[in-house]
């Protein structure tokens, strides 16, 4: 009973958390928007209209929600377990150029075509992938710095691989390098008419489930978690560090790379370099924000895709630029991230020494 209480009480403690940082970041957004010389009434309602105000606006919610989701997962596989991978975006891009190329070259019924797709996506995520995880158990290399590195090396190599095998001259505009069209086959159909969310966001939602059951009610699942909980407990509770850690890199890669998958099958159709606008720090934003819960990854990615949704239409049909949106998201972040509790503690040893200190100075 009491560890029920005690339960219900730490989830109170953090929806009220998070209903204080949502409730700083509106008012820190208002100032920022007041001091453009706009209105943040006008700017809200905008948001809000550009996030769910049509069925338009609900697609595209959608859109931005699917890579969001599948991108927050691989970051909590990794996270989870103790382990740095903020090379998400890297091993995204390897995933979606082979899936790009895969899905116009193959042909294929239409099922097959796509499953193969997205199973190349996630194997070429989880080989780039392997590249920081063997640096770090053979020359114990820093993934945060290897990870974090390879970004910029797989989005310049993909772009060369573009540029080089699809048959584009150096004089062409860096816009018209792409790969060309996947085939009808390999797309994944439209979820809601004249709109870009597609069935992706299925595969997303899949994805979380299967991850959430992975560390529920699996022994692969609590041994992946030890690693990053207690290391030397797993060590000497039998748990293979090295298998598991090669494990985890891999499996995070490997979501990540199929993440590129959904974005050709879905709303690209072809592979462009610079395709990705920063989907694989929103991943790792949104894992923060929901201290690892795959569950909680699902619902945060909606609140994400929604602002990213609604930011669009409230730069067009205001003067406020939607970049504030993208400051506020990361506002919100590191609210979310901050101890209060251990900052409260803070405070109270403070506040209890100077009492002691002049119960000192007095007796003297």
């Amino acid at each position: 009973m009491k560890l029920n209480l005690r339960l219900s009480t730490n989830g109170k403690l953090t929806v009220l958390k998070y209903l204080v940082a949502a409730l700083l970041v509106m008012i820190i957004g208002s100032i920022i928007i007041l001091s453009q010389g706009n209105s943040p009434a006008e700017a809200f309602k905008a948001l809000g209209v550009g996030a769910f105000g049509s069925v338009s606006a609900i697609g595209t919610t959608i859109r931005w929600a699917t890579p969001s989701i599948i991108t927050g997962i691989s970051a909590v596989i990794a996270f989870k377990s103790g382990i740095w991978n903020v090379g998400i975006e890297g091993q995204m891009y390897f995933g979606a150029f082979v899936s790009a190329v895969v899905g116009y070259q193959l042909l294929m019924p239409r099922g097959v075509h796509i499953v193969v797709c997205l199973l190349v996506a996630g194997l070429s995520g989880m080989i780039f992938s392997f590249i920081p995880a063997i640096l770090k158990l053979l020359l114990d290399v820093n993934e945060l710095i290897s990870t974090l590195m390879l970004n910029y090396a797989a989005l310049l190599f993909t772009e060369y691989l573009t540029f080089k095998y699809m048959g584009f001259d150096a004089s062409e505009l860096a816009d018209a390098i792409a790969t060309p069209d996947m085939q009808p086959t390999a797309r994944l159909s439209v979820l809601l008419p004249r709109t870009s969310a597609t069935t992706a966001i299925f595969i997303a939602i899949g994805i979380a489930i299967l991850v959430h059951l992975l560390y529920k009610y699996t022994v692969k699942g609590y041994e992946l978690k030890m690693v990053g909980e207690n290391l030397k407990f797993s060590k000497f509770g039998g748990v293979n560090y090295k298998s598991t850690f090669l494990t985890i890199f891999l499996l995070s890669g490997f979501i990540a790379g199929m993440c590129g998958g959904t974005e050709m099958m879905g709303t690209f159709g072809k592979f462009r370099p610079g395709f990705a606008t920063n989907l694989g720090w929103d991943g790792v934003m949104i894992a923060s924000i929901a201290k690892n819960n795959p569950i909680a990854v699902i619902f945060i990615s909606f609140i994400w895709g929604a602002l990213k949704s609604g930011s669009f239409h409230m730069e067009r049909v205001t003067e406020t630029n939607r970049l504030v949106i993208s400051v506020l998201q990361a506002l919100f972040v590191l609210l979310v991230a901050i101890d209060y509790e251990a900052l409260y503690k803070w405070f109270c040893d403070q506040k209890q020494l100077r009492m002691l200190r002049k119960q000192e100075s007095g007796v003297q």
